[in-house]
């Protein structure tokens, strides 16, 4: 058993603060950056300097709007309406897994029509160090305090001071699921493959993990599922259909 007694603030002065939440999400974009520096030195993408910043831009213009509107439009839209000054208030999370995906290739898609880029090249690349990121993202919803999973009396429950009862620590399972999907994402990426493939692979690994581990999030159920479940359901079916429509030779030479 833990006792959560984390203050989630590395820093305070007056009505500003700095909480672990914002660096983490802040140390996804940035592993993002040199990720794709490094590809783009291989001559694995093409682009300059200046446009791996400017797509930078546009994934953390994308991921932050989408993961915000979703998260206060389809999570909690009674609470952000009736507390309307939280809605920009992103330093105390509330940043939704599936609208930041959305926003994602959104963004990934208007750059790479700017630029005539093929789109799923380009989500090949990025892929891989979001899943690093959306790791790195559950270790600071567990830093703040949030997230957590349902009761339960196993050893490594935790007592966080919001909730009552012991309770699975989600945030670190998820952690996990992500982190397993980085290693098989990094495992198939080692052998060249058809444009599409990492990207699409990711999103059926991305939708299997959170179907799965959702079962121990503490969140309201409709005949036995959350929310997150359900949206969860078409990414593992389109992604599949996609993988077995279009990819199926890729799987015997992954």
């Amino acid at each position: 058993m833990f006792n959560f007694n984390i203050n989630p603030e590395i820093l305070s002065i007056g009505p500003v603060s700095i909480r672990y939440y914002g660096i983490i999400y802040a140390l996804g974009f940035i592993i993002t950056l040199f990720y794709l520096n490094y590809l783009r030195k291989k001559n694995r993408l093409e682009l300059s300097k200046d446009d791996v910043y400017d797509l930078i831009l546009y994934l953390v213009i994308g991921v932050v709007l989408g993961a915000r509107i979703f998260e206060v439009m389809v999570w909690s839209p009674g609470y952000y309406f009736s507390n309307p000054g939280q809605i920009i208030a992103i330093w105390n999370g509330g940043l939704s897994f599936h609208g930041g995906l959305i926003g994602a290739a959104l963004a990934c898609y208007l750059f790479s029509k700017k630029h005539k880029l093929s789109f799923l090249k380009l989500a090949d690349a990025i892929i891989v160090p979001g899943t690093l990121a959306l790791a790195l993202g559950r270790i600071g919803n567990f830093l703040n305090g949030e997230l957590y999973g349902t009761v339960t009396n196993l050893s490594w429950c935790v007592n966080f001071p919001d909730a009552l009862g012991c309770r699975h620590p989600y945030q670190i399972y998820a952690s996990l699921g992500h982190f397993a999907s980085l290693f098989i994402l990094l495992m198939v990426n080692k052998k060249e493959h058809k444009q599409g493939f990492i990207f699409w692979m990711g999103i059926l690994l991305f939708g299997m993990f959170r179907l799965i581990l959702d079962f121990w999030r503490e969140d309201a159920r409709w005949l036995g599922l959350s929310l997150g479940q359900y949206l969860s359901i078409p990414l593992i079916l389109i992604a599949g259909y996609v993988l077995l429509r279009h990819y199926k030779s890729q799987f015997y030479s992954s």
